[in-house]
């Protein structure tokens, strides 16, 4: 058995784009997102996605109905007099000032309106599609006749010097309406993007504006507001018009050339070679995809440049299963498998912004960062039988007892590390972005490159339905990736196709077979053919264990794409209830024991296990052990 002893994930992948990027090249041709509702989900991703509907992903609006129902997009936008409402949290650990709690309920909406119209387009029931128009109905109807879409009165919209919600609520919204009309094809809704895109670029004209610029204080609602590009890139791709991406190149400048709190990713921060990541941690790695369309659409080498040290950056923050430091603030740490937590939304920004990466770049190794994010510590924030995530979560997981590990935190009533399908004690924000996962991992399993290229990035199973050409194609994948390493792609059509398919290479892979003939190349299958009205490829994987390290020399154990982890037996304690089936839940071990690494651990896999020799460090005796995928536990040892 070969045992490899590698770096981190991302670090590697970076590496490689770096380069690339260093050097004024792309590493390949971009690749582009397919309408949603293209490809849906099947096998264990359907299942986990059907039960996201089932759980708070399908019901959060029963269990917050006073957030979700506030009419802050409709008849209840905010004014001067506005007052910053109660949202039942403790308010703990967030930045002190109310007026960010005025625009928190619209980003709690729309992001899990956004969870929540992906899944029922995809997995859901007729009537989950149809409370998914009912609310799309709604926002449409909300238009002024000038374009405006967004959560403020004339009296203020478009006029702030400091925090606010004008291009995040905007985002958060038109997130969740881009999938409907690519799902449906509806051209009010349509009409009704382009008109309120439109409305931004007037108000906010590109040179002749000052949308970030702020009072150098915490300012969260506006620099989120940089994510407005998520919606001018997908506007980009979908009608070719290089307008968008010029304004978003604008946005990132304007919010590069003002001082915030949330500066990691401005120009001064990034070229200043002692500033150390230490922001808002979700802000931090969301603001990747600003930088990443701004430096696609300009082509801007300064851009390039700065987005390949951002990235270097990013690694260093990272832990081998995935957990990008988000506890909330960076402050200039390093990943840590224990002392450093990581929030379900970064988990979420930091896969969106390498989907990002993967279309603007074309490499793969971007696809490989995304599955090392949902297939690990995404999995393993998830509760493996209950519909709760958790909002802070940590490699090494002792105790979920509301602090880090079951330290004491004087000071601060700290509930994060506890699993909820809500934690309306901190903020709602966590839930809805874990339901806005698993749509963002989906669509970057198929992209398109090119007039004639499909690119099967992640091979999980999903089922594709698109055209090459004016020839309709679809495509199932069948397999149980990544628990196993066989993949068979069923290619129908009509009366056959000519086209070429790219399959992306796993981490910590070799091909053992393909069932046709192809080349290699910068970590694809290559496959150019022509495919019969029914035919089929099969290919099938050898995974390699390894041992990688983390910033701080602890040591993890991977096999192909995951990671695995000691599961620590833990007593269970039911908290807030928010209704029947949902609870807030609590995990206290049973026991201290703690174990560390062996360079002859003779690692060996068998039955979905990895089984290895560790030392137990209470008894200082070696003692064999078996680790599961992370995803499958809830308190656990991942790192020796």
């Amino acid at each position: 058995m070969k045992i490899l002893k590698t770096n981190i994930l991302v670090c590697l992948m970076l590496i490689n784009f770096g380069m690339q990027a260093l050097h004024g090249q792309t590493p390949s041709q971009p690749m582009v997102k397919l309408h949603y509702g293209q490809v849906k989900p099947a096998g264990w991703l359907k299942q986990q996605m059907r039960e996201n509907l089932d759980g708070f992903t399908g019901h959060l609006d029963q269990l917050v109905p006073e957030l979700i129902n506030d009419p802050i997009y409709t008849s209840g936008r905010l004014h001067r007099q506005s007052k910053a409402k109660d949202l039942g949290n403790l308010k703990s650990g967030d930045a002190e000032g109310d007026e960010q709690y005025k625009w928190w309920n619209s980003e709690t909406q729309s992001n899990w309106w956004d969870g929540f119209i992906r899944h029922a387009l995809v997995a859901g029931t007729p009537q989950e599609v149809q409370k998914a128009a009912d609310q799309v109905a709604v926002m449409v109807a909300s238009q002024d006749a000038d374009g405006y879409l967004g959560i403020y009165a004339p009296d203020l919209r478009y006029q702030f010097t400091s925090e606010n919600g004008e291009l995040w609520a905007k985002t958060t919204l038109m997130r969740g309406l881009l999938a409907w009309y690519e799902a449906t094809g509806d051209t009010l809704v349509w009409q009704a993007l382009v008109k309120g895109v439109d409305n931004v670029m007037q108000n906010y004209p590109a040179g002749h504006s000052d949308p970030f610029r702020n009072d150098g204080q915490f300012a969260g609602g506006l620099t989120h507001g940089l994510t407005f590009t998520d919606v001018l890139h997908r506007m980009w791709q979908l009608t070719g018009n290089q307008v968008y991406g010029n304004y978003a190149t604008f946005l990132y400048r304007n919010f590069s050339s003002h001082e915030t709190s949330e500066d990691d990713a401005r120009l001064p921060s990034i070229f200043n070679p002692r500033h150390k990541l230490h922001a808002h941690g979700v802000h931090t790695y969301e603001h990747i995809r600003p930088l990443a369309v701004a430096a696609a659409a300009s082509g801007d080498d300064e851009l390039n440049r700065a987005l390949t040290v951002y990235m270097q950056r990013i690694s260093a923050v990272t832990t081998p299963a995935g957990g990008a430091i988000g506890d909330e603030w960076i402050a200039g740490r390093l990943a840590d498998a224990t002392n450093t937590g990581y929030e379900y939304c970064s988990l979420h920004e930091l896969l969106d912004s390498f989907a990002t990466l993967l279309q603007t770049t074309g490499d793969i190794a971007a696809a490989r960062c995304i599955e090392q994010i949902f297939f690990n510590a995404a999995q393993g924030s998830r509760h493996p039988s209950r519909p709760a995530i958790a909002y802070l979560k940590t490699d090494n997981s002792f105790e979920m007892t509301g602090t880090l590990n079951g330290h004491p935190e004087p000071g601060r009533d700290q509930t994060r590390y506890k699993y909820s399908p809500a934690h309306q004690d901190v903020a709602v924000c966590c839930n809805p972005n874990a339901g806005r996962i698993a749509p963002a991992f989906l669509q970057s399993c198929w992209l398109k490159q090119g007039d004639n290229t499909l690119v099967a990035a992640i091979p999980v199973a999903v089922s594709l339905q698109t055209t090459m050409g004016t020839t309709p194609v679809k495509i199932n994948t069948l397999t149980n990736y990544p628990y196993e390493n066989k993949v068979t792609f069923k290619v129908q059509s009509r009366e056959g196709v000519a086209m070429r398919l790219k399959i992306g290479i796993p981490e910590r892979t070799t091909v053992t077979r393909c069932s046709r003939e192809h080349t290699e190349e910068a970590g694809f299958l290559l496959i150019d053919d022509f495919f019969a009205p029914d035919d089929s490829i099969t290919v099938e994987f050898s995974f390699e264990v390894a041992v990688l390290s983390e910033a701080s020399g602890k040591k993890y154990f991977a096999r192909g794409p995951l990671v695995y982890a000691l599961p620590v037996e833990a007593t269970e304690s039911e908290g807030r209830n928010y209704g029947p089936g949902f609870s807030d839940w609590y995990y206290t071990p049973l026991h201290q024991k703690s174990y560390g690494y062996l360079p002859q651990h003779d690692a060996r896999f068998e039955g979905g296990k990895l089984e290895v020799t560790l030392m137990n460090l209470e008894t200082n005796v070696p003692e064999r052990v078996k680790l599961v995928p992370i995803g499958q536990t809830l308190l656990r040892q991942a790192a020796f």
